[in-house]
């Protein structure tokens, strides 16, 4: 599986909103790359805050995740252009990007070096074949004190890997759970 470059990239996959690559000073970057696509986190994220339940302590189950584990904070709505993620903790964000990947091209989502290098993790994941949506990312923070994302500003890189022939069976043809969310979309089991 060859990895796209920046021209195939702009011609192949559909971006909504496509951002070139670009020089902005203070910024963590974000747009086409040489092999790849910058995608930025949205306004919406909602904070991982684990409240104490009657009766027990709260339990994380994929299979019954539930919104009252979270705070959910609107960048735009607030006033402010940065969410802080609290020690030891994560948060769920859209991307500003909507995407539409194509029947013979896989992605693989990995986090930006200037978040790594502080301790935030952008969780690994792949798009499937004919996957179309908002990204819904994970943001781990993994140091002992509060952290900082900024909004409408870089948080990871696509790699888009196209394959010699077109898959059997696209996450379209298995009506994926996720395809096309319009938004930060909870972990559902089907």
């Amino acid at each position: 599986m060859p990895v796209l470059c920046d021209t195939q990239i702009r011609e192949l996959i559909d971006i909504e909103p496509f951002s070139e690559a670009a020089k902005r000073p203070g910024k963590v970057s974000y747009g086409v790359s040489s092999y790849g696509y910058d995608i930025r986190v949205g306004t919406r994220f909602k904070i991982f805050t684990p409240t104490p339940r009657t009766g027990g302590i709260a339990i994380v189950d994929p299979k019954a995740f539930t919104n009252d584990l979270f705070v959910e904070v609107d960048c735009a709505d607030v006033g402010t252009d940065h969410v802080i993620i609290p020690p030891n903790s994560f948060a769920l964000c859209e991307t500003v990007e909507t995407l539409s990947i194509p029947r013979d091209v896989l992605v693989i989502c990995v986090g930006k070096s200037t978040y790594a290098r502080c301790g935030l993790i952008v969780n690994v994941t792949p798009l499937e074949p004919e996957w179309r949506g908002k990204i819904t990312l994970e943001i781990s923070n993994t140091t002992p004190l509060p952290a900082k994302i900024y909004a409408n500003e870089g948080i990871a890189q696509l790699i888009f890997l196209k394959a010699d022939q077109v898959c059997e069976t696209s996450y379209a043809d298995k009506k994926g759970k996720y395809q096309d969310q319009l938004g930060l979309t909870l972990p559902k089991v089907d």
